[in-house]
């Protein structure tokens, strides 16, 4: 057979040749480097049959690209030296269920049942085996068994995980297993790729967690235990993913939440409920009031609408056969079933609806921050980032198709004022797409509009030179959109805005408009959220700013500390002066030391720490400490409450020193 390398380059090999072979047919020197393959652009190995008439290209240590199968073997390495640490503890080897054990971001993880439960304690000796292990440099080799084969094999050792997952295979898919170290060292079911022997992993790895992971993640069955690791190419690349861990911790938005008093979650509220404090409901309430001064000047119409509804408005817009799974299981009252809102754009559309329309109306943008519900699985829940209880910056806009470029362009500069302003600097814009293989399932089966409306985002993107690119099978059930993929400070990267083109709702609640000609037509809609919801927003904000918030969106802007009892009616008079100008102040009234509640201030990242004595008291000044500017002092108090609300209302992140 032949295989294609990447010069186009032609050559003949055996049949069934692997990507050992391949490299050893083009010259000994190659053979010997190659640590993997990649087959049709696919990373495989060299134990790997290889197709007739792919593309081969050979993989040695200059390619990144092979990392990943030296995370897949740690897995297995790992596993093995799970293992004997149960043998060695006096269990029998059988006792050990293996589950799967997959590459992941930065490293691997596998799922086990086990006859003891892991502590931290043991993950030292278990990495320290994984080291001996990969010096004794194990050869990998690849093998295949027919399915009763490999069933029978399962059975005999009591593993019901690897039982089902042969049993839930397609009945003609080839059974591989990877075996190191021989028949008495460790052999896995498993897809593969992997390196070809042990000793050609990196020593830049390290166990990093133990977790619970419920099997196939239903929580109907069982409990395994999980184990974390991390690898990479260089020292240098694992100590700076071990220092981002780090920061990530300090910047966790759970815990500066809870350390800031920002938000909280109660178990008989129930998960994903958050309760905003005080000095969050400030915070949510500046971050309304910057998106309703924006989407005024954008033209936008603010509406409300009620948290529930009828069954019959989600059955209208489709909702219900699409997602029903996602929502809060339906009330029922007077024989009617009533469901709490998992989206706002039904209701918009009725809003829409409540009159009849002209084209001189369109585009029409109405906007709200309703509160959705939605039923998120249990183990995805994670602080305010994935919440059951959400509230939205939602948007629908109603426009002719000659209108939907204009619009659609307006969403995206939108976007991109808002990230100037958080200082969002990384970011991916995709363009989210159905497959056809979903229609009627997934999405809604109108094939040409699909087509239809992915190329005019797409036009909209490349004619406008926005960066961005194309995902499959990542649309909504209605129609395609873009999606934007933000990066925080130390690179947690999640969705915040989405931008979606929606052909189906307008005709299904029957939304008309009455075009120049005397005609009714039938309107495009988009849908909006250039700020998601208050809950990811801020979740994001407290991560991305180490709670160090820009003084226009901080809860407490000053915290005014008297020296003494009797400078405190002097910081009652400042933190008044502030409050005329709308900037936050508290005085600290309590018996403490000067330089403790300096430092209580420094520990809530209170902006400006404003200091109050006998001779700021006579000059009618004060000297203060900032977070975000040089400390001044004797600064006249007119001067510095001027700067301050300059500041605030230009929404600065880096302020001008006061001069």
């Amino acid at each position: 057979m032949q295989v294609l390398l990447p010069d186009d380059t032609k050559l003949t090999v055996p049949d069934g040749a692997t990507g050992r072979d391949v490299a050893e047919a083009i010259g000994p020197g190659l053979a010997k480097a190659a640590l993997g393959t990649t087959i049709d652009g696919q990373l495989s190995d060299l134990m790997t049959p290889v197709p007739d008439g792919a593309r081969v290209s050979i993989l040695t240590k200059r390619d990144d690209a092979w990392i990943d199968l030296a995370r897949h073997t740690l897995a297995h390495v790992m596993a093995q030296a799970v293992r004997e640490r149960m043998v060695a503890d006096g269990h029998d080897a059988n006792a050990v269920k293996l589950a799967i054990g997959p590459v992941i971001e930065h490293g691997f993880y596998y799922d086990m049942d086990l006859p003891r439960p892991l502590t931290p304690e043991d993950l030292p000796e278990i990495e320290a085996r994984m080291r001996t292990l990969v010096k004794e440099d194990l050869t990998l080799r690849r093998f295949t068994l027919p399915r009763d084969e490999a069933l029978a094999h399962y059975r005999d050792v009591e593993d019901p995980y690897k039982q089902e997952l042969i049993q839930d295979l397609p009945e003609g898919e080839t059974l591989s297993f990877y075996e190191q170290g021989g028949e008495t060292g460790f052999t896995d079911l498993c897809r593969g790729p992997h390196v070809p022997s042990t000793g050609k992993i990196p020593p830049h790895f390290k166990l990093m967690s133990l977790a619970g992971a419920y099997w196939r993640g239903d929580e109907t069955r069982p409990m395994l235990q999980r184990v974390y690791g991390v690898a990479f190419l260089t020292k240098e690349e694992l100590e700076q993913h071990l220092w981002r861990l780090e920061e990530a911790k300090r910047r966790d938005h759970r815990k500066l939440g809870q350390e800031l008093e920002i938000f909280t979650l109660d178990d008989e509220i129930g998960p994903g409920l958050p309760l905003w404090l005080p000095r969050g409901a400030i915070m949510v309430e500046e971050i309304e009031a910057l998106a309703k001064e924006m989407e005024r000047k954008a033209g936008y119409r603010r509406v409300r609408s009620p948290h529930l509804s009828k069954e019959d408005l989600f059955l209208k817009s489709g909702h219900l056969p699409y997602y029903e799974e996602d929502m809060y299981p339906a009330m029922e009252l007077d024989h009617v079933r009533y469901f709490v809102k998992p989206m706002n754009c039904p209701f918009h559309h009725k809003i829409y609806a409540a009159r009849p329309r002209s084209y001189r109306e369109l585009p029409l943008r109405l906007a709200e921050y309703g509160t959705c519900y939605r039923y998120e699985d249990s183990g995805a829940l994670m602080g305010l980032m994935r919440v059951r209880s959400m509230q939205m910056n939602d948007a629908h806009i109603y426009c002719t198709e000659e209108q939907f470029e204009q619009e659609f362009l307006a969403v995206i500069e939108l976007y991109l004022q808002y990230f100037e302003l958080f200082g969002i600097d990384e970011y991916v814009m995709r363009l989210s797409k159905h497959a056809p293989e979903g229609l009627g399932k997934k999405y809604v089966n109108e094939p040409e509009l699909w087509l239809k409306t992915e190329a005019m985002i797409r036009k909209v993107m490349v004619e406008n030179d926005i960066p961005h690119v194309e995902a499959e099978d990542e649309g909504a059930f209605y129609g395609p959109k873009i999606d934007v993929q933000i990066k925080s400070a130390i690179g947690r990267e999640f969705t915040l805005a989405t931008n979606q083109v929606d052909f189906a709702q307008p005709r299904r609640f029957e939304l008309t408009y009455a075009a120049e000609d005397g005609s009714l037509q039938t309107p495009l809609c988009l849908h909006r959220a250039p700020l998601s919801t208050h809950e990811r927003l801020i979740g994001f904000l407290m991560e991305h700013f180490a709670g160090d918030f820009p003084l226009w969106l901080a809860p407490e802007q000053v915290r005014v500390v008297p020296i003494a009892d009797r400078h405190v009616p002097y910081a009652e008079r400042i933190v008044d002066a502030l409050d005329a100008v709308d900037l936050r102040a508290e005085v600290d009234t309590r018996s403490e030391r000067m330089n403790a509640k300096v430092r209580d201030a420094e520990l809530m990242k209170v902006p400006y720490t404003v200091i109050v004595g006998d001779a700021e008291e006579e000059a009618h000044q004060v000297s203060f400490r900032s977070r975000q500017e040089p400390e001044g002092k004797g600064v006249a108090l007119d001067a510095f409450i001027a700067h301050l609300a300059a500041a605030r209302d230009a929404r600065a992140r880096v302020i001008t020193p006061i001069t």
